[in-house]
């Protein structure tokens, strides 16, 4: 067998129905839609429920953000993120890490509005690290190692 001989199963390609193409094919003269009245004519949109007022005016306009969902707006701030368990693999202990070091080592890709300190991972060396933002894990995990947690 060969593609060129591959036909669908009979029954499985049906043809579209013509309507309006004369009183012998049964759907002739109104094409099947009965006699006059709203439905006769191309009249009816999407939506429209007999004069009622329809679904979508009868619900409220929701506007916003939805009660505990992140802030998107304009306002918005992106931080450059990192985990002390990071920092623990790629300095040496008394390296002094700030956010223009972590770009040049490539350990953040940019850094947007600043620089966030997550507290996922161990950290055993004493570390100064210069930061726009720490989590209260991460400064603890810094501190405890002897090291010391900046705010830039």
């Amino acid at each position: 067998m060969h593609t060129g001989e591959l036909k669908p199963p009979p029954g499985a390609k049906k043809r579209r129905t013509r309507v309006g193409r004369g009183m012998g094919s049964g759907l002739g003269k109104t094409s099947g839609r009965g006699i006059k009245g709203q439905k006769a004519r191309y009249s009816i949109r999407p939506g429209f429920e007999g004069g009622q007022t329809p679904l979508y005016r009868r619900l409220r306009k929701r506007r916003g953000l939805s009660k505990g969902a992140r802030n998107i707006g304009i306002f918005r701030r992106s931080y450059a993120e990192i985990n002390v368990g990071r920092l623990e693999e790629r300095f040496d202990a008394g390296a002094e890490i700030t956010p223009d070091v972590l770009l040049e080592r490539r350990l953040i890709r940019k850094l947007d509005d600043g620089l966030r300190v997550l507290g996922d991972g161990q950290l055993g060396k004493a570390l100064t690290v210069r930061a726009h933002h720490f989590t209260a894990a991460a400064r603890q995990k810094i501190e405890a190692a002897g090291g010391t947690a900046e705010v830039i």
